[in-house]
Order: structure tokens, then C-alpha cells, then sequence
């Protein structure tokens, strides 16, 4: 059987690097040949799983082929968040817990859907389903990818099946307190100082397509906005720079604070008028939005975007 890829997103964040492990392991044990590999360098909350589970980070890959040309997605379906040869393989899992957007292939497959807070939470009933152990080390990764996901389970996308799956997790994992691990893990990837603009604007970027626009959405998770704020003006400048050379039609960063769940959206491009629409509130003069508690790209921001930039979907 030829060797499957099992990856997440680009800019991959620590469930796409937990569920790229767990659906590996998985799918190994029903006969395929896998490997779990990144599209990207894991970020600084991901190393922190990664060491404190003692679990080697994946290495990255730019394109599968030649090496292979089957491929399984975990936590992402959409195009142009994948691997850049995506239209010459053949998908043969996808495992994801976002909208389905501009997907489709020439063969049958396996997908697995479910509007979770976390895709390793999916993951979980995938190996209870089948009467598979999940390894410690795995566990403590998946449990961490939804701590990540639903911010200790605060974000509105949490699910009374991710609260299950993380105690069910926690307990494979031997983390007596998760909560007291999840801050400690949140902390250690909101060292916002420690990166240039350039990396706090791709660190956790996705690309969407609304309306014929091409749309940027980045995530920076801090512990105090005035760590954004401070670097707004280079912030800003290094969102035009990207636009110009990606050719992004609307660039948004959702700063968050991860211990108040209160946010601003920082926005470059147009409609900045069907921006303010979709979130029913105005940018100051500096193209900064107060957003209190919003936390979830998937649920509060790319839905009311999608409304008004694309109202036929």
C-alpha cells in the first residue's frame, strides 16, 4: 500500500498537529501506511505540547508528491489552506470540524464532519468507535488541541462532547489538573515579543474566499492587547506589505486575550463598510475594533463575514 501524508492546515496550530498524529496512528492501526507531517513550523504553544509530551515534532513538507500522491486532511478541507500540490493528489480521509468550502474530488472517501470546538475531538469517538487505545502521549496532544481550540472550553464552539473528550483525554494523558496545565500551555504561546510582525501576522493565518474576495484572517492570542497595541503601526504596515504580494483583497488580525476572552480586530483593505456590518460596531480611527468576547475565528467571525460578503451561501 502506498505511504499516506496525514496533514493539517497551513500555519498550523496545535490541533492541526495533535490530529495529524492522532488520525496516523489511527489509520496505521487499520492497515494504512501513514506519517504525520506539517505544512509549516509548529508555533510556540504547539513546542510546548510537543515537549511536554515528549513527542518529536513533525517534519514539513511544501508538496507530497513525488514521494506520494494520496494525502488524509485533519482540521481543514478548503484549497488554498492546504498543501500546494492539493489538485494533483488523491484525498482519501478528511477529518475536520470547519465549514466545507471549494472541496471536491474525483473518487469516493472517507469524511468525517461534526461542528465541534476541536477536530481531535472527533478524533476521540473515531478511536472509541473502533476499540483502539489512544497512546498517552497522543492523548496528552489531542487534549491539548482542545484546550487550544476552545480556550479551556470558554470559546462559544465548545460542545458538551469536547468537555467529555477532554476529561476523557486528560485521564489517558495522567494531567490530574488540565486546567491548570491549559493556562500554562496558553501562556507559553502568547510571547507576542518574541516574534516580528511578519510572524505574529502569519502565525495563525487562513485564507478564505467570500464573494470573489480573498480574504486573510489572523489570530494572535496575547495575555494583555497592549502587546498589540504597541506594535500597531508596524503591525498594520506589515498587513499592506502582504496584501500587495498575496494580493489579499481584505486582511483582518483578531487579537485576543486568552484570559479575559475580549478581542480587536485590526483591519487592512475593503469593504471595511460590510466589516463593520457583519460585527453591528465601527473601527476606530486607528482600524481597530473592540470586539468583546470574541473568540472564535470559525464561529464569530467567518460566519457574519460570510453574510454580508458572500449572502448567497
Amino acid at each position: 500500500m502506498t505511504k499516506e501524508l496525514v496533514f493539517g492546515h497551513k500555519n498550523p496550530d496545535t490541533d492541526a498537529i495533535a490530529a495529524a498524529i492522532g488520525l496516523a496512528y489511527l489509520e496505521k492501526q487499520d492497515g494504512y501506511d501513514t506519517e504525520a507531517v506539517a505544512l509549516g513550523p509548529v508555533n510556540a504553544e504547539t513546542k510546548f505540547v510537543l515537549d511536554y509530551f515528549g513527542v518529536k515534532a513533525p517534519r514539513i513538507v511544501e508538496a507530497a508528491r513525488p514521494e506520494t500522491d494520496k494525502v488524509m486532511l485533519v482540521d481543514h478541507n478548503e484549497p488554498q489552506q492546504s498543501i500546494s500540490d492539493i489538485a494533483e493528489l488523491t484525498v482519501t480521509h478528511v477529518v475536520d470540524h470547519h465549514r466545507i468550502s471549494g472541496f471536491e474530488t474525483a473518487k469516493p472517501l472517507y469524511y468525517r464532519a461534526a461542528p465541534y470546538g476541536c477536530c481531535s475531538t472527533i478524533l476521540t469517538q473515531m478511536y472509541s468507535e473502533e476499540g483502539i487505545d489512544i497512546p498517552k502521549e497522543i492523548a496528552g496532544l489531542m487534549m491539548s488541541a482542545i484546550i487550544s481550540d476552545t480556550l479551556l472550553l470558554k470559546s462559544p464552539t465548545t460542545t458538551a462532547i469536547d468537555r467529555d473528550a477532554l476529561q476523557a483525554l486528560a485521564d489517558i494523558a495522567g494531567v490530574d489538573n488540565y486546567e491548570e496545565y491549559g493556562i500554562k500551555m496558553l501562556k507559553a504561546g502568547t510571547n507576542v515579543d518574541a516574534k516580528s510582525d511578519k510572524e505574529l501576522i502569519d502565525g495563525d493565518a487562513k485564507s478564505f474566499v467570500l464573494g470573489g474576495k480573498n480574504v486573510r484572517i489572523d489570530q494572535i492570542n496575547v495575555v494583555d492587547l497592549e502587546d498589540i497595541n504597541k506594535r500597531l503601526p508596524e503591525i498594520k504596515k506589515a498587513m499592506e506589505t502582504e496584501s500587495k504580494e498575496e494580493n489579499y483583497d481584505l486582511f483582518l488580525v483578531l487579537a485576543t486575550n486568552v484570559l479575559t476572552s475580549n478581542s480587536e480586530l485590526i483591519i487592512v483593505g475593503e469593504p471595511k463598510d460590510l466589516v463593520e456590518k457583519a460585527f453591528n460596531n465601527k473601527f476606530a480611527d486607528n482600524d481597530v475594533m473592540n470586539l468583546p468576547g470574541v473568540v472564535s475565528r470559525k464561529k464569530q467571525v467567518v460566519p457574519p463575514l460570510t453574510e454580508q460578503l458572500d449572502p448567497e451561501k
